[in-house]
């Protein structure tokens, strides 16, 4: 069973060991699985494809409601209206109509996947536990201070945290590469494109309690 630190990002305690947590072997030492996280990365994509692409055809063009000339007696091709495909401004064939991409993956498929990354994180060492994340009001330099301390303001930067904390959230949303999630939203594409995970304490158990337990939202969500 690995271990990991807790670490305080408090003032005189930043970056100082508080304790020390067991990590979860179903979550944090699972098989790491690289096709996993394609199949769930391109289905969360496409789950947020907007699909409202739309053209017309030759029905839903205006005009064209005559022949352009007569069918006979003019030397070239019969023509019934120009709006068909082959004229300017005519329909499309075949063209886009508004669709939705998305596409379901099993419950397990998404579940493996998210513990996979996780496990990979833990592997690469690329994995911070801080026992509590709290700014006083609004302020991205306090932020800033705090990844600093962790040794994390030159590496693109995961946080995630357990409740909705609004400070938390405002105060890195100015920092480049550096995104906050709750731990119920947790999914693979956001944990693959950032370099570092930083979570709570309080996040860690839920998202144990989440994975291992096989919860109706163990999968994440997109």
């Amino acid at each position: 069973m690995a271990t990991l630190d807790v670490v305080s990002v408090h003032d005189g305690k930043q970056n100082k060991k508080v304790g020390s947590v067991d990590l979860s072997p179903t979550v944090f030492e699972t098989a790491i699985r690289p096709h996993l996280y394609h199949a769930e990365v391109r289905r969360q994509l496409a789950d947020r494809r907007a699909g409202t692409h739309s053209t017309k055809n030759r029905a839903g063009v205006s005009g064209g409601g005559i022949k352009p000339y007569k069918q006979k007696g003019t030397g070239r091709a019969r023509q019934g209206t120009i709006r068909a495909p082959q004229y300017a401004g005519g329909g499309v064939v075949f063209g886009p109509v508004p669709r939705g991409y998305s596409h379901k993956l099993p419950k397990k498929v998404r579940r493996a996947a998210l513990a996979s990354a996780l496990t990979q994180r833990v592997q690469e060492s690329a994995m911070t536990v801080v026992d509590t994340l709290a700014v006083d009001g609004y302020s991205t330099k306090r932020m800033r201070d705090i990844l600093k301390s962790l040794g994390l303001e030159d590496r693109s930067t995961l946080i995630v945290i357990d409740q909705p904390n609004p400070t938390v959230e405002a105060s890195a949303r100015n920092l480049p590469r550096v995104s906050v999630i709750r731990s119920e939203g947790l999914n693979v594409y956001d944990l693959l494109r950032h370099q570092n995970l930083l979570i709570t304490r309080a996040a860690l158990a839920a998202l144990e309690s989440r994975l291992a337990g096989g919860g109706r939202s163990a999968e994440g969500e997109s």
